[in-house]
C-alpha cells in the first residue's frame, strides 16, 4: 500500500511540472506571436516606404533625364520600361478577375 502512495505522489509530481511547463510554453507561445505580429507590421511598412523611395527615384531619374538634351533618350526609354511595367501588372489584375 505504501509502493502505491509513492506511486501515486510521483505521478501527481510529474503532472504539476507537464501543468507548469504548459503553462510557461503558453506564455512564451503568446509572447512569440505578439513579436511576429510586430515584426510582420514592421515588414509591411517597410516594404511601403521602399516602394515610395522606389518611386521618388524613377520620378528623380525621369526629372533628371528629361532635363538633360543628352539624357532625353534614356528618359525616354525608363519612360518605356515604366509603361511596360504598368501593362505587366494590368494584365496580372486583368488574369486574376
Amino acid at each position: 500500500m505504501a509502493d502505491l502512495s509513492i506511486i501515486v505522489s510521483e505521478i501527481e509530481l510529474k503532472l504539476r511540472k507537464l501543468i507548469d511547463e504548459k503553462n510557461q510554453l503558453a506564455v512564451e507561445n503568446k509572447r512569440l506571436a505578439e513579436a511576429n505580429k510586430a515584426l510582420d507590421e514592421e515588414n509591411l511598412a517597410l516594404r511601403r516606404s521602399a516602394g515610395e523611395l522606389q518611386d521618388k527615384i524613377n520620378k528623380s531619374t525621369i526629372v533628371n533625364a528629361l532635363d538633360n538634351e543628352g539624357e532625353l533618350e534614356e528618359g525616354r526609354k525608363l519612360i518605356q520600361e515604366l509603361v511596360r511595367e504598368i501593362d505587366r501588372c494590368v494584365s496580372i489584375l486583368n488574369s486574376k478577375e
